[in-house]
């Protein structure tokens, strides 16, 4: 095809591919920190501080007040809507422009089953999986409460902000329906790990970072360190809901509502 017959996304291939990496790695990658380790915390949080709202019988699920403190952090930042916004709209880009990539590569995993090509394979899958994902976390975080579609028939939480521990607890354990939900996040969310630890291996040859074979070698090795330790606190997260004492939260939540944190 002539340059002048190319469509702009052909034209700016370089710098839209460019573009297309950075927005996966920031935000939307480095938000997985965050957003994992305070997930996380439902089991690891009872470890780091004393408790202040825990009475000594419910000592077993203190990781209830760390979980819910990072969502009233989360809560009271005074750009939070300015900050969901900018995040969301990463998002969207980096999702139309992976798509166009997508459908516009040849997948040749049978003629040449390697590693490579396997990863490349995963990555535009796992990218699929995400897209939906990311769509139905956020309009049922943002909207389930109001809009009870947007929870897609229980299949997503809602939770209230003060009981947030136990609200997702009980989302998980709805018998049979909480199971569904448990392997659909943990698919969905190792999904958005693997595509994130594979995504920073190909953006650092994007730009031109790691040029020689040793080197892409050692990446690999970090990256896929992340992706483990990522993934860990994936299932550390979905573990420490699917098996939270739900009385036991709700008590410390009061508790942590009375006391004002």
């Amino acid at each position: 095809m002539t340059t002048t017959n190319a469509s702009f996304l052909e034209k700016q291939y370089f710098p839209l591919r460019r573009l297309h990496s950075l927005l996966g790695i920031i935000p939307v990658g480095v938000f997985l920190f965050p957003h994992l380790t305070a997930n996380s915390s439902i089991i690891w949080g009872k470890y780091l501080n004393a408790p202040k709202y825990v009475p000594e019988q419910f000592a077993g699920h203190a990781g209830v007040e760390a979980f819910q403190h990072d969502v009233n952090f989360i809560h009271s930042l005074p750009a939070l809507i300015l900050i969901e916004w900018t995040l969301f709209a990463c998002i969207a880009i980096h999702a139309v422009l992976g798509i166009w990539y997508a459908l516009s590569g040849r997948i040749n995993v049978r003629s040449y089953p390697y590693a490579d090509n396997w990863r490349y394979t995963l990555q535009r899958l796992s990218g699929y999986i995400g897209i939906v994902f990311i769509f139905m976390h956020i309009t049922s975080l943002r909207f389930g409460n109001a809009v009870p579609l947007f929870t897609y028939g229980g299949l997503m939480p809602a939770f209230e902000g003060p009981a947030a521990s136990s609200t997702t607890a009980i989302h998980f354990q709805e018998g049979l329906w909480g199971l569904v939900s448990v392997a659909f996040y943990l698919i969905c969310v190792l999904s958005l790990v693997f595509h994130f630890a594979n995504g920073l291996w190909t953006a650092a040859l994007t730009w031109g970072v790691t040029v020689s074979e040793a080197a892409q070698k050692r990446w690999g090795y970090v990256c896929t360190l992340i992706g483990i330790g990522l993934g860990i606190a994936a299932i550390l997260a979905v573990i420490g809901f699917a098996t939270l004492d739900i009385e036991q939260a709700q008590a410390i939540e009061a508790l942590m509502v009375r006391g004002g944190h």
